[in-house]
């Protein structure tokens, strides 16, 4: 094996002895000990770290794989450190060599890919009134799916069900050798508790407060959950697409209107209910108590028809955000959007175009829909659960 530049000094010595313990722990391990990204740094304390630097970097590297210097001066790790840890990543089935490129002199360097069916994640999206799951590989690409009708007011008990009955069978579509995924992420209407895994009053579901959600799914599924808020997965999907820049809004229109928002690369989790700011004062009920909210006075418009009118609604909420929080790029997505993509990507262009010609502000915020988008909350919600892997929180 090509292991760089000579000799391993002391200092990748004492990594090597901190990750002895978790060399026959498999890929289980390694997610455990996954945390967030930055440059490499050998020291104890961030083995995890550049475990996971190391993993996304060759999950950017797609199928072709990159070399091992390459990996080196990407992370900023000791060539001897990119050695040990791809090596441990090999033991575990993680990371394989590919094809070795032709030679520029010296010895062939030897590539290192990802291995993407060596692990899998379950995503699993809760809908007011469906549930879609997906079971996806360390890619993020589908492998198989399933969805179910849901009625999220039908009872804790019996939501667990449908839950743990979807998860159950797609898991058995993994081959009879392959390992159990590594966990489940849920993503379902805010607002919650993402630290503790526990919804808050759901509009219209007030049943669901204070529920210990992660813990009763962890129980009955036995592999590790992420719970989260369904617009912050899809917008965490997005971010790890990188195709919308380090500042954008995901708004998701559907039985309910939410947002996600990545500010400067990271998720805003926890940010509080887009669906619920009061743009009218005398404005028809809301399922939250107040009157007027964006979502109540968006979804009254979709009831009477005026899906223009709702459009017109939910561009006044993307030029809130975009005023207050300077996002750089809209993204839709949701059922009502579905419907009628070109009216909403109007909509909201033209709310954004008309702030922008008030303030002087750039008018370029460019708005798309997400094609075929009906999984992005199921696929962001598994990456709950894979992107820590990667050294990426959110």
């Amino acid at each position: 094996m090509d292991t760089g530049d000579g000799t391993d000094s002391g200092e990748d010595d004492r990594e090597d002895d901190r990750d002895g313990e978790d060399r026959a722990a498999g890929p289980r391990h390694v997610l455990a000990g996954a945390c967030g990204g930055g440059g490499g740094a050998n020291l104890p304390v961030l083995r995890g770290h550049n475990t996971a630097l190391l993993l996304g970097l060759l999950r950017t590297a797609g199928p072709d794989g990159t070399g091992r210097r390459e990996l080196a001066a990407a992370s900023g790790l000791t060539p001897q450190a990119i050695s040990k840890i791809t090596a441990r990543l090999r033991a575990e089935g993680l990371v394989a060599e590919t094809a070795r490129r032709p030679s520029t002199g010296g010895k062939p360097a030897t590539p290192l890919r990802l291995v993407p069916g060596a692990a899998h994640a379950v995503g699993v999206h809760m809908e007011r009134d469906g549930l879609t799951a997906v079971l996806v590989d360390l890619y993020g690409t589908v492998v198989a799916e399933r969805r179910t009708p849901l009625d999220l007011g039908a009872g804790t008990e019996a939501v667990l069900d449908a839950v743990t009955d979807t998860v159950t069978a797609l898991r058995a579509r993994l081959a009879p050798t392959a390992a159990a995924p590594l966990g489940a992420g849920v993503a379902l209407p805010g607002p919650l508790d993402h630290r503790t895994g526990v919804p808050r009053r759901i509009t219209g579901f007030p049943e669901w407060d204070g529920f210990p959600l992660r813990t009763a799914l962890r129980r009955r599924l036995g592999t590790p959950v992420v719970v989260g808020k369904d617009t912050d997965a899809a917008a965490l999907g997005l971010a790890l697409a990188g195709a919308d820049g380090t500042s954008f809004a995901y708004l998701h229109l559907g039985t309910g209107l939410g947002a996600g928002l990545v500010l400067d690369g990271r998720v805003l989790r926890g940010a509080g209910e887009f669906g619920h700011q009061v743009v009218q004062l005398d404005g028809p009920p809301c399922g939250c108590g107040d009157r007027g909210c964006l979502e109540a006075v968006c979804l009254a418009a979709l009831a009477r028809g005026d899906t223009a009118g709702a459009a017109r609604v939910l561009g006044t909420g993307a030029a809130n955000l975009a005023g207050l929080l300077g996002v750089r790029a809209v993204v839709l997505g949701g059922r009502a959007v579905r419907d009628a993509p070109g009216v909403y990507v109007r909509g909201v262009r033209e709310a954004l175009g008309a702030r922008a010609a008030r303030t002087g502000d750039p008018d370029d915020v460019p708005v798309r829909t997400v094609p075929g988008g009906d999984r992005l909350v199921a696929e962001g919600a598994a990456q709950l659960l894979l992107a820590p892997l990667f050294g990426r929180g959110g």
